[in-house]
């Protein structure tokens, strides 16, 4: 086939998946991803396994070493099946404790310390280089084939810049998709959407060349087995040793691998889908290495000697002129390559972000947690610098090593490097006693063995290391050499550099570990993640502290986004029995905001953040008492304990929530009447005074007989104005308003009101700052009303704003629930203390005894927007006065 088609095809098929992917994430953002979330694209996702090491490496694996490619796949079979049980555990605590990635879930465990997020995360860049870089080498391999077989279209003249821009197409995929928002569930609906699509792609692809190779070339099944008698894989020698290491490796790396960790914990729906994975993926590693030793022998027995065993799915078609199969067969390896790479810089870039960047750029900010500005767009940024970080990472490990070690041996030096984090992960789950020294100790000691013996060395003499330190050691010491260790000379490399890390990692994790004391926070973290099956709902790790509901809001408007974080406020203030956004901070609430803050931000960069807030270390020796017994008995005693303990809070808080609005009602009364009084009483003593003068009898000029008119008029309007609103009040109070409902458009009403207030203020001092766009929504609702409603808020922002360049941001959007009308002022805002009174009647933040309203604009606003069926409220946490006006759907209807 011509390279140019080959390039083309491989165009469509991407343009292909940028398509699955748009869809995907549509669905997911209207409300439709049942299937999305179904346990077969959870199955197909976990595919991601299956990289071109798997779709190339694996035949030529088996053409140098037989059937020991087979323990590539028996350990994820036997986690899948023999261990699913503890998957389950590690789903169940991503869940509870909003994990965002492995580090994220070390760094949550070891009392959420950043710095063994940040030794996590390094360890999973640099194990995970190796394995973008056999990527990208797999990529430009399978392109040379075609490449050289075109003697009559396009084929490029450095093979070495076709990887630079499959890499830069991978980027470019992945930030568009990885990145498009800040998810706080860290969910990514289109990648794994089109990561299952890939899945079915490489399946069909290998399992059509397989049976080309068995019924097309070896003419059946007796035919080919006939073949591999006779081959030189059926002499391979079966080295226990070897297989015993590989199996537990690659078991390791199901666990610990980034981008197995993203599919199988992070990107989960639902547990249950563990149970059909437990079965249906096996299966499908199954269909994978069905057809690999048939390849592989029909492969050496029909290219020349000399040829790339790797590439054998590839050129074993192309020989026998099935240029179609071959084009599938490439469709089906750049799939496997792409979909790893993507998944792996994903989580990568997400751990970098939350565990480097973020706590570093937190650091350099002198207001801490509460800085201004949008945080996600932060998040955002490093994620996507991250991503095109990585895969530079990989393109120049594959440029250093010159691309030409076999595909199996770059992704067992990956596999080793990533399973140097399993002693923690596993001690962290299943053991309460694991200490943050203990695993910092393990994971610096496996991590520098796994980097001198296996790492550095794969770059060859004079690439990492001098070709007298590889042979002679370190200083001429033999028994430092990288390669034989302790005097274990003539060792694989691989074994013998897997066997010296994880066992001396293992070895400092739990000495280490023993021969301390867990933190308090660590001791409540280890309860929460060991007992995760009985403690799903969570400690309350945080103490009574002097924390700010505004502030947490502000904090968390930032890295959420405005309205989720303001719904979490305003759910909690109703279930405290209160209204509005802020609501009390007891340590429960606390502990629940930092766990969503930990699903974007990570739990480590979260709890540095609330903390900064809350001013007060998150728990004490004294919390620990909840989790110091085990025992059922006593569990089950604090549960009740528990249980009375908040309904006695409960009805305490309703009590005095109950008395304090008594009183409130109280001097509200009194307020009413001197108000009214104060009200009625001052046009009134103005009429009559005036009236007295004029009735006098003296001679008064024209000026003045015309000056004492007006102010009687003047004070007559005002008392006739005052008279309407309590009129208007009552009415509106007592359900007995008649509203004319009609079609409209809530740009056209925004305008009135604009126009209506400019004649209030002569000056023009209040700068308007509207996204009109937004604002074209029909409505079907009382526009006279909504437009006195507008008009109101306008007008107050005019009054009170009292910043040196006044100005009113107002923003409209649709929601499912209806639209949505933020009006934002630029001023000092709304005391706290009086937030909970501005809608009552002759509510006056200002001087009382000051001309101007009466006090009664808000308080008819509410009942305005209560008989249209929305409600105004006061958004705290903006800066500035803002209010919030709210339509509900059938206001929202179109015209």
């Amino acid at each position: 086939m011509p390279f140019n088609i080959l390039v083309a095809v491989c165009v469509v098929y991407v343009a292909g998946l940028f398509l699955v992917a748009f869809v995907a994430e549509r669905r997911a953002a209207n409300g439709r991803s049942s299937w999305l979330r179904s346990p077969l694209v959870y199955t197909l996702s976990l595919s991601v396994y299956c990289t071109a090491w798997t779709f190339y490496g694996a035949v030529g694996y088996a053409a140098r070493s037989g059937l020991e490619f087979l323990t590539i796949y028996l350990g994820p079979t036997l986690v899948l099946v023999g261990w699913w049980w503890a998957l389950r555990k590690l789903v169940r605590i991503g869940k509870t404790q909003r994990i965002t990635s492995v580090a994220d879930l070390i760094s949550s465990r070891y009392g959420k310390s950043n710095t063994l997020g940040v030794i996590v995360t390094l360890l999973a860049v640099v194990g995970t280089t190796p394995y973008i870089a056999l990527q990208l080498q797999s990529v430009t391999l399978s392109f040379s084939v075609f490449a050289e077989s075109d003697t009559l279209g396009w084929a490029p003249m450095d093979l070495n810049a076709t990887s630079l821009w499959v890499a830069a197409g991978l980027a470019l995929f992945t930030v568009l998709f990885g990145t498009r928002n800040l998810d706080a569930n860290e969910q990514h609906h289109g990648v794994v959407t089109a990561i299952a699509v890939e899945a079915v792609v490489k399946l069909v692809a290998l399992l059509a060349v397989g049976v080309f190779v068995v019924w097309g070339v070896a003419g059946g099944v007796e035919g080919m087995m006939d073949r591999i008698a006779s081959s030189p894989l059926a002499q391979t020698r079966f080295a226990g040793g070897r297989w015993a290491g590989l199996t537990f490796l690659s078991a390791a790396a199901v666990l610990t691998l980034p981008r197995m960790f993203q599919v199988l914990v992070v990107e989960n729906a639902d547990e249950r889908h563990l149970a059909t994975a437990s079965w249906a993926f096996p299966l499908y590693l199954f269909l994978m290495s069905l057809f690999v030793v048939p390849i592989a022998v029909v492969g050496l027995a029909s290219q020349p000697a000399g040829a790339n065993p790797d590439l054998f799915v590839l050129t074993v078609p192309l020989s026998l002129g099935q240029e179609g199969l071959a084009t599938l067969a490439f469709l089906g390896g750049f799939s496997s390559a792409t979909s790893m790479v993507i998944v792996a810089a994903i989580a990568l870039s997400t751990m970098v972000s939350n565990h480097i960047v973020m706590p570093l750029w937190l650091s350099w900010q002198s207001a801490g947690a509460t800085v201004s500005g949008d945080v996600r767009r932060v998040v955002l940024g490093a994620r996507r610098v991250s991503i095109g970080g990585v895969l530079v990472l990989g393109y120049l490990y594959y440029r250093l090593t010159g691309g030409s070690e076999a595909l199996a041996a770059i992704g067992l030096i990956s596999f080793a490097g990533v399973a140097q984090v399993l002693p923690a992960l596993l001690g962290g789950i299943f053991w309460r006693g694991a200490t943050k020294r203990g695993a910092v100790a393990g994971l610096v000691t496996g991590f520098a063995i796994w980097a001198y013996a296996l790492f550095l060395p794969s770059f060859g003499a004079g690439g990492g290391m001098s070709a007298a330190l590889l042979a002679d050691g370190p200083w001429g010491i033999d028994w430092l050499r990288p390669q034989g260790l302790f005097g274990f000379a003539g060792m694989d490399p691989l074994i013998h550099a897997m066997f010296w890390s994880l066992l001396l990692n293992t070895f400092f994790f739990f000495a280490v570990s023993l021969s301390g004391f867990p933190s308090p926070l660590e001791r409540l973290q280890g309860a929460q993640f060991v007992n995760v099956f009985e403690h799903s709902s969570g400690a309350h790790g945080w103490v009574h502290g002097a924390a700010e509901a505004e502030d947490l809001l502000m904090m968390s408007q930032r890295i959420l986004g405005p309205e989720k974080a303001q719904g979490l406020f305003q759910r909690e203030a109703v279930a405290q029995g209160k209204v509005g956004y802020l609501p009390d901070t007891p340590p429960a609430f606390l502990e629940r905001l930092e766990r969503e803050l930990a699903g974007s931000v990570g739990a480590a960069t979260s709890h540095a953040m609330v903390g900064q807030i809350v001013g007060r270390s998150s728990v004490s020796v004294e919390d620990l008492m909840a989790v110091a017994d085990e025992t059922a008995q006593m569990m089950e005693y604090s549960s009740q304990l528990e249980a009375k303990s908040e309904e006695l809070s409960r009805t305490a808080r309703q009590l005095r929530e109950a008395n304090e609005k008594l009183t409130e009602l109280s001097v509200q009364k009194d307020a009413f009447l001197s108000q009214i009084s104060h009200e009625l009483r001052t046009p009134m003593t103005s009429i009559r005074a005036f009236s007295e003068i004029l009735m006098d009898g003296r001679t008064l000029s024209e000026a003045e007989f015309s000056r004492y008119s007006s102010i009687i008029h003047e004070e007559a309007i005002r008392l006739t104005r005052l008279l309407d609103d309590l009129l208007d009040l009552s009415v509106l109070e007592n359900g007995q308003v008649s509203l004319n409902r009609q079609p409209g458009n809530l740009r056209d009403l925004i305008d009135r009101a604009v126009a209506a207030t400019g004649s209030l203020d002569g000056a023009g001092r209040l700068k308007i700052n509207r996204a009109r766009a937004a604002e074209d929504l029909a409505l079907l609702t009382d526009t006279d009303r909504l437009s006195q409603v507008f008009i109101n808020i306008i007008a107050n922002a005019q009054k009170y704003c009292n910043a040196a360049e006044p100005e009113l941001r107002i923003r409209a959007r649709r929601t499912g629930q209806g639209i949505v009308v933020d009006f934002i002022d630029n001023g000092s805002g709304i005391p706290k203390k009086s937030q909970s009174i501005i809608f009552e009647k002759f509510s006056r933040l200002s001087d009382r005894n000051a001309a101007g309203g009466a006090g009664l604009g808000l308080a008819i606003c509410k009942e305005i927007m209560q008989n249209l069926g929305g409600d105004i409220a006061y958004l705290p946490g903006q800066g500035g006065a803002a209010f919030r006006v709210r339509l509900p759907m059938a206001e929202a209807q179109a015209a």
